[in-house]
């Protein structure tokens, strides 16, 4: 298992920054996006591996109590990605992730990562300030757009927005704040597709990142994603295309869910 696997997974969460347009008042640092996708308490577990060999596991997780940031209710994401015990002899991965994120406005107020993959470390952590639009970062003090998202926060936002009614084709512009800068990035509706995996079989919304110059995910392939074509939105599947085949995160269980999955076949 290489840096690609953890990459898998990770881009889960990057999929989505900004996919459509909220009111709010830039300055303010306030917003309210109607949320009926997620709640306090939902738990995500994934199987990450290819072809037929499981080389780690991954999970999303909204901690089950609220917490408090600059006076608001938030929730507490976290998300974690591992390399199997009998495997950490040929490549080791463990990676962890937190958000806080405001409750009423999806939008994050800290933000940590822990990597340890093989060799490679990083340790990084931000605080966002919502109303200077200022991340200040153990890289440093920048300039964001208002309301800027981490990786983790993006996936929980787009999770709140209707994609079922994208057109298929419709390419959707978005902006990440990655390595001390914001990036162009977009997503595409790719259609429909009903896939099977551990935790069920799903009538899903397939979309797939499109990587300009100086995105994160430029040397990594092609990614699709598949997401649940109901109001929960959960990742069912991520297919990481590489040289020799195809990295797959896929969904094995979920608890806590705001509501049913309606797009799960009976």
């Amino acid at each position: 298992m290489n840096r690609t696997v953890s990459r898998a997974v990770y881009c889960a969460a990057m999929i989505c920054t900004f996919l459509c347009i909220t009111s709010f008042s830039p300055g303010e640092g306030k917003r309210y996006v109607p949320n009926e996708s997620f709640g306090f308490g939902e738990r995500l577990e994934f199987r990450v591996g290819y072809k037929f060999i499981t080389a780690g596991t991954a999970y999303f997780h909204v901690l089950p109590e609220p917490i408090i940031r600059n006076g608001q209710q938030c929730y507490d994401v976290r998300f974690q990605v591992r390399s199997l015990q009998s495997l950490e002899w040929l490549y080791r991965v463990k990676d962890d992730y937190r958000t806080v994120l405001d409750v009423d406005g999806i939008f994050p107020y800290e933000f940590e990562q822990h990597i340890r993959e093989g060799g490679y470390k990083r340790d990084f952590k931000a605080t966002f300030d919502q109303v200077q639009n200022v991340a200040r970062t153990t890289e440093g003090e920048f300039s964001v757009t208002p309301f800027i998202h981490d990786v983790v926060s993006a996936f929980y936002y787009v999770r709140t927005l209707d994609l079922q009614n994208k057109k298929k084709g419709e390419i959707i512009p978005l902006k990440n704040f990655f390595d001390k800068k914001t990036h162009d990035l977009g997503v595409k509706i790719l259609g429909k597709q009903t896939i099977e995996v551990e935790a069920g079989t799903f009538r899903c919304i397939v979309i797939e990142p499109l990587v300009v110059e100086g995105g994160l995910f430029k040397a990594d392939g092609k990614i699709l994603i598949w997401v649940s074509d109901d109001e929960r939105k959960i990742p069912v599947k991520v297919a990481t295309k590489i040289p020799i085949g195809s990295i797959d995160t896929e969904l094995t269980s979920y608890k806590g869910l705001r509501g049913p999955l309606q797009s799960l076949v009976q």
